[in-house]
């Protein structure tokens, strides 16, 4: 009988771009197609996705891609990726409405084959078997995947929680547990609040905190919070509906998400509850709750712009009270202290997760881990979806419950666990990112990376030259154009130096009669450079335009 391959593309030892396949001979099941957030060196990107090389060359076995839920890091790279390679996409119903607006947006969607699935759905293949069980997350339709192989079941958790007074609908503990009592091969479990203790506060309980805000309030509101959390969201709608307040709601993804979240009667609002935020002047301020994107300090996001006063229609007033009803991304930090203080410098009151009960974790601490674990029961176990810390704690709570330490594997993106019920081994797959730079796919590599770092710390100096090839004359220049490097006006003594050192050596080409263009350009940049350094203990990029006339 042949061995299960079990890897990640994505997801393993980072926060996002999650991406996992479960293969087993002439079959692929991929769980999963995020985005990760660039970091800050990553100058001008957009977007990161996984690398799908392996995928692209193994196409004839992927039978399906299946989507635990609908958060960015989860589905944000599935228009990048089905360009790439085609995959049916399985997934809950507010999931598979949030992939069709992306789709939409890449005018993608009559390419791509979409079903839909619930918890008693089951997909058979030749060897394989995919089906589902319901979880809590912070969005509806998130789903845990079971798959069945003959060496035993691949269970993925998805991001879950184990609320037991959950908004909307119950995680299906029994199920979970009747899968523990068969022969599971091995367990992939969420790990992001693994070095969190206890148990993760509930989600009733924000809809209590957001409530007392609410009352509290005696100017108009303003709350942020991640757009694809649905039960939130409604549970801010019916917070404004007791106090007789109208909702604007600010934040292209915000507005879609409310919309499609109204199609599927995930949120349901009041007639006439809804206004334009045009029309929020014609209201007092006692009657004003607006909804907006920005709880993660994104530079372009709603909040941001209010707080820096750069938006619109919204301006912040003495009296609002701004709520920001979520956490920071790890890496977000920054962004979101940075609008907090200016928030306050506009004279905001303002009330964050830190200081009252106004958001929750969708990811469950660590006895809830411990819980999952005790419910599967697994041969094998793989943490995944955190940082590499966030594993390797994960992997210390599968100890605690009794799995022997040579049974976890604590796997990086590309590694591949090859496992039958009697023994495993490792192997590799390729892995790593690809990066979206507008519509481009992956067509910016470390080169251009490492070329925008030079240009954004050291600046450019351009050497503009027209030379006679035929009599070895320098007709016009050298001229220097410096772009970030010195202002020209106040460095005037510099560039002119610099301007005679680099006709200097041309002339002196010119006399031994060089034609070579590279060579050319290699001695104005030998000559350019170390006086630059000595000059100024800058490295500017040297970029040399020569114009044969």
């Amino acid at each position: 009988m042949s061995e299960v391959k079990i890897f990640g593309l994505g997801g393993l030892g980072e926060i996002g771009k999650n991406m996992y396949c479960v293969e087993y001979e002439d079959e692929i099941i991929v769980i999963d197609c995020g985005v990760k957030f660039p970091e800050n060196e990553m100058f001008g990107i957009d977007l990161v996705i996984p690398d799908v090389s392996y995928l692209i060359e193994n196409k004839h076995k992927i039978k399906g891609l299946f989507l635990t839920h609908g958060h960015e890091d989860h589905i944000g790279a599935i228009p990048f990726v089905q360009k790439q390679v085609k995959m049916p996409i399985y997934g809950g119903r507010l999931t598979l409405g949030l992939v069709k607006s992306k789709l939409e947006e890449h005018r993608m969607v009559a390419e791509v084959e979409m079903n839909f699935v619930n918890e008693d759905s089951v997909i058979a293949f030749n060897h394989m078997t995919v089906s589902f069980f319901r979880t809590n997350h912070s969005i509806p339709d998130s789903y845990g995947i079971c798959i069945e192989t003959p060496q035993g079941k691949v269970v993925h958790t998805g991001d879950f929680k184990l609320d037991m007074t959950p908004v909307g609908h119950s995680t299906e503990f029994a199920k979970m547990a009747k899968i523990g009592n068969g022969d599971v091969l091995a367990l992939l479990s969420d790990s992001t609040n693994s070095e969190r203790p206890g148990f993760t506060m509930s989600e009733r309980s924000v809809g209590e905190g957001i409530l007392d805000v609410v009352t509290k309030a005696r100017g108009r509101i303003i709350l942020a919070t991640f757009a694809s959390n649905v039960h939130r969201l409604q549970q801010v709608v019916d917070a404004a509906k007791a106090q007789n307040r109208k909702i604007a709601v600010i934040g292209r993804s915000m507005e879609k998400v409310f919309l499609i979240g109204q199609e599927l009667g995930y949120i349901q609002i009041p007639e006439g509850m809804l206004i334009d935020i045009k029309t929020i002047d014609n209201y007092s301020d006692n009657q004003i709750l607006i909804i907006c994107t920005g709880s993660q300090g994104e530079p372009m996001a709603a909040l941001t712009r209010i707080a820096s006063g750069s938006h619109r229609t919204v301006q912040i007033y003495p009296d609002d009270t701004v709520i920001i009803s979520a956490s920071p991304i790890p890496g977000n930090t920054v962004n979101v202290s940075r609008t907090i203080d200016k928030l306050y410098r506009a004279g905001a009151n303002v009330i964050h997760g830190s200081v009252f009960d106004i958001h929750a974790s969708g990811h469950g601490s660590s006895e809830e881990l411990k819980l999952m674990l005790s419910f599967i029961r697994p041969r094998y176990f793989i943490p995944i979806h955190g940082e590499y810390r966030m594993l390797k704690t994960h992997a210390k709570l599968a100890m605690q419950v009794g799995i022997e330490p040579k049974n976890i594997f604590v796997m990086d993106n590309g590694e591949c666990l090859r496992a039958t019920r009697e023994s495993v081994t490792m192997g590799k797959v390729p892995a790593g990112v690809v990066l979206i730079d507008g519509s481009g796919i992956g067509d910016v590599g470390n080169i251009v990376l490492r070329d925008r770092k030079h240009l954004a710390e050291d600046g450019l100096i351009v050497v503009v030259v027209s030379i006679d090839m035929k009599n070895f004359k320098v007709l016009t220049g050298p001229d220097l154009v410096s772009r970030g490097f010195v202002y020209v006006r106040g460095s005037e003594s510099l560039i002119q130096e610099a301007t005679v050192l680099v006709k200097q050596k041309l002339l002196e080409a010119m006399d031994k009669k060089v034609k070579d263009w590279s060579e050319l350009k290699a001695q104005i940049n030998e000559v350019l450079k170390p006086y630059i350094f000595e000059k100024t203990g800058r490295n500017p990029m040297i970029l040399t335009i020569l114009m044969e006339v």
